[in-house]
């Protein structure tokens, strides 16, 4: 086996292949720019390396700096984990002729099944069903139009190179065409160093399924079952599981078969995932094969028991499976939920900012994989995924709660994440009854909130848990003036239960609250709902809470903000309860409310990155919605669109600039 490999990656993927070599004995090599200096893959490398500024085009995509580095320390072996130069078949090749094993397929390989293109080709060779579409790079808008109107709207941009969802547009009429194919062309650019765009037939509502493959020098392929990956924002995926409820053991052999047909017919080694989209009418088609880890592994190693990692590390090094496809045996049920810096209440905007509270959910049954702690900067620089939860269970639903309460314990504090909106999608009633398709967050949710009203059950809790935690604070206060209570007279007699009202928004709740601080059990009306709840003793710098309710253990989330204001994170709902005593109560209704101003003369930047193009100048006519900036974060780019009509009156930054959330980039007179 290797004794040194190279990471040429970052974040928690770096992290997660560290992990495996550490038990293995292989001493690990880290790669960082300037601002990962002090990043956790850093920490955990045996040795690390700066390699350049901190864009990937200066830092973790110059292939000659990676060389160079992996032979001066003396690796045997680069692992590219997944994005970056994991599917560049240029870097494959620079690894071998540099005398080291490359941790993927060959360059070949890559070649022909990394280009959705030439895969496309080599499936239909292989006997494999593709959709409908034409194979081949598109010249201009005007070609994809004619190649779209042949086959039919609405059609899918596609990048022939990379994955992960990005330079990838839906194309619904003739005049979306031009726009649609230039920002996946920029996108594709900078994201994969190719440009290259083609044409297929986008199918509605399908379900998105993979397929796990591996397969040694030998001949031997072996499948490990399927994913669904269905549900999906932006082409991007938020929750994975395996198995999928929608494929039965006939059909999973069936695609099984063809993955490992695929996989021979272009001579593959490794691991890698073959990517099929499962229409409605139960029609199954080829969509493309990534030539790496995938991000979702795993759901896979959690089923399955394996550790596809060291799997990896085995097949470069030469040594044939010792698995048959027989010995495969899926136990159990498995789903992650990817973990971003975004901003689900702005658009899913990208978010940045230094962690300044962290603390993962532990379980037995609950895996962390995670690529930052407190202290980590998340920059503009690169992906938004910053950890993954995968939870297991006897069956979807036992995953589905573990997963569900791993979330409400998983506290982040200094950037903005997701970790409440895949909570939403998690206690989705047609989540919960495997329902899905990759339009399931389009049909369900408006924005970040879910379509259906929120789970009352759930607000009553808790409302019972904020109202006991202001009760305890308020008990602690009362306790710490005892000794300068006067000793003589009358002592006040303890009432039998204390009463509040909570308010939420235009709602409220009327709570009483009874309970033996001693022993810790309490009895907690919220309106006409009795709670028998038990607590740990209160330790208020806490902002997780985990208390048994009705028998049953939950989590919480919680945040105070002065006197009167908790914050409550459960199950993907998230309030603002403010505690008032039935005086105080009374008093409220003489409180100003407090008034949201904005300005319309302004266009403010959403979200912090680096300016790509300005499209307007002084003295143009603008229209509300017209895209005005293009922002670029994360490697994703935005169009900012004006909020008014008027004229352009200063343009306050230019190409290249960087700008944070709320920068001024553009005034107006109306």
């Amino acid at each position: 086996m290797f004794t040194k490999i190279l990471i040429a990656n970052r974040g928690e993927i770096a992290v997660r292949i560290m992990k495996t070599c550490s038990r293995l004995g292989i001493r690990t090599v880290a790669v960082y720019s300037d601002i990962d200096a002090r990043s956790l893959h850093v920490q955990y490398a045996d040795e690390a390396y700066a390699i350049g500024p901190a864009r990937a085009t200066e830092s973790y995509l110059v292939k000659e700096r990676l060389i160079d580095i992996a032979t001066a320390c003396g690796a045997q072996a680069v692992h590219p984990g997944y994005g970056f130069l994991s599917e560049n078949a240029e870097f494959a090749q620079m690894v071998a002729a540099a005398g080291m094993v490359f941790i993927g397929p060959p360059a070949d390989a890559i070649v022909k099944l990394g280009d959705k293109i030439a895969s496309k080709v080599l499936a239909e060779k292989a006997g494999v069903t593709v959709v409908p579409g034409r194979i081949g790079a598109v010249r201009d808008a005007e070609e994809a139009i004619a190649i779209a109107t042949e086959i039919g709207f609405p059609v899918l941009l596609k990048p022939a190179a990379g994955g992960g969802g990005k330079g990838m547009r839906i194309v619904y009429e003739p005049g979306q065409m031009t726009s649609a194919l230039q920002s996946c062309i920029q996108e594709t650019q900078k994201a994969f160093a190719d440009n290259q765009i083609f044409i297929e037939r986008y199918i509605e509502n399908p379900r998105h399924i993979e397929i796990q493959i591996l397969a040694d020098r030998y001949g031997n392929v072996l499948y490990i079952g399927e994913r669904e990956c269905s549900i999906q924002r932006r082409y991007q995926k938020i929750v994975e599981e395996s198995p999928s409820v929608a494929v039965s053991e006939a059909l999973r052999e069936r695609m099984g078969r063809m993955a490992c047909s695929l996989a021979r017919e272009a001579g593959y080694t490794n691991a890698g995932t073959v990517e099929f989209i499962l229409a409605p009418d139960g029609a199954v088609y080829f969509l493309e094969m990534n030539t790496r880890l995938q991000v979702e592994h795993p759901v896979t190693e959690m089923v399955s028991g394996l550790d596809l990692v060291e799997l990896q590390l085995k097949i470069a090094y030469g040594e044939p499976l010792a698995l048959r496809q027989d010995d495969i045996k899926l136990t159990g049920h498995a789903i992650e939920a990817r973990i971003c810096a975004e901003d689900p209440a702005r658009n899913f905007l990208p978010a940045t900012g230094m962690i300044t509270r962290y603390a993962e959910p532990r379980g037995r049954n609950v895996r962390v994989d995670s690529g930052v702690e407190a202290g980590s900067l998340v920059s503009v620089y690169y992906d938004s995924l910053l950890a993954k939860v995968i939870s297991w269970g006897t069956n979807r639903e036992d995953a589905r709660n573990n997963l569900v309460d791993a979330l409400n314990g998983y506290h982040i504090e200094g950037v903005t994440t997701n970790v409440d909106f895949v909570n939403r999608i998690l206690t989705h009633p047609e989540f919960v009854a495997g329902n899905l398709t990759t339009g399931f967050i389009a049909e369900h949710f408006d924005g970040d909130r879910s379509k259906l009203p929120e789970n009352r059950e759930h607000l009553r809790v808790m409302a019972a848990v904020a109202a006991l935690l202001y009760d305890a604070r308020q008990r602690s206060v009362r306790e710490s003036l005892r000794p300068m209570a006067a000793h003589v007279g009358p002592g006040t007699k303890p009432k039998a239960w204390n009463e509040y009202w909570t308010q939420f928004g235009e709602d409220h709740f009327a709570v009483r609250v009874q309970g033996n601080p001693e022993t810790r059990n309490w009895v907690v009306w919220v309106d006409d709902h009795p709670y028998q709840i038990v607590t740990p003793e209160f330790e208020f710098y806490r902002r997780r809470i985990r208390v048994t309710i009705n028998g049953r253990k939950q989590r919480f989330r919680l945040q105070f903000d002065g006197s009167h204001f908790t914050r409550v994170a459960f199950c993907g709902i998230v309030r603002e309860f403010e505690i008032y005593t039935p005086k105080e109560w009374e008093l409220t209704r003489y409180m100003p409310r407090s008034e949201k101003r904005s300005r319309d003369n302004v266009l403010v930047c959403p979200m912090p990155g680096l300016v790509v193009d300005v499209l307007v100048k002084p003295g143009d006519r603008v229209f509300k919605g017209q895209e005005l900036v293009i922002v670029e974060s994360m490697k994703m780019e935005s169009g900012v669109a004006s909020p008014c009509d008027g004229e352009v009156k200063e343009i306050q930054v230019a190409k290249g600039h960087p700008v944070d959330t709320g920068d001024v980039l553009i005034t107006f007179v109306l």
